[in-house]
C-alpha cells in the first residue's frame, strides 16, 4: 500500500459496500480530522444529509480528544432524535473503532441511537 489515505480508502470501500442508510435507518458517517470531528445522518435512498453535528459547532477549536467526541456523539443524538430517529447503521468510514471513534459512538448510544 502507498500510504495511509491508500489503506483507509480501500477499507472504507468495503465498509460502504455493506451499508446502507434508508430513511428509517439512516447511515452515522464520521470524519475525523486532526483538528475536529464531524457526525452526520445521511439518508442514502434520497442521496440527504438528516442532521449533522461537529466540534466547531461546539466551540471546540484546537483539537480534539475523547470528551469532545463524546459531546458530538451526544449531540448529533439529541438532534436525530428530535427529528424522528431512533436507530441508524454505523459507518466508521475507514477508522480503527477506538480512541475518538469509540467515544462518539458511546455519546451516540447515551443520547438515545440504537445500532
Amino acid at each position: 500500500m502507498a500510504n495511509i489515505k491508500d489503506r483507509r480508502t480501500r477499507i472504507k470501500k468495503g465498509i460502504r459496500k455493506k451499508l446502507e442508510g434508508t430513511s428509517s435507518r439512516p447511515r452515522l458517517s464520521i470524519f475525523r480530522s486532526n483538528k475536529v470531528i464531524y457526525a452526520q445522518l445521511i439518508d442514502d435512498s434520497k442521496g440527504l444529509t438528516i442532521t449533522a453535528s461537529s466540534s466547531i459547532e461546539l466551540d471546540k477549536k484546537g483539537g480534539v480528544n475523547m470528551t469532545i467526541s463524546k459531546n458530538v456523539g451526544k449531540k448529533v443524538a439529541e438532534k436525530a432524535v428530535a427529528s424522528g430517529v431512533q436507530e441508524v447503521v454505523f459507518d466508521r468510514n475507514g477508522y480503527l473503532y477506538h480512541g475518538n471513534i469509540k467515544a462518539l459512538a458511546e455519546g451516540a448510544r447515551e443520547g438515545g441511537l440504537k445500532f
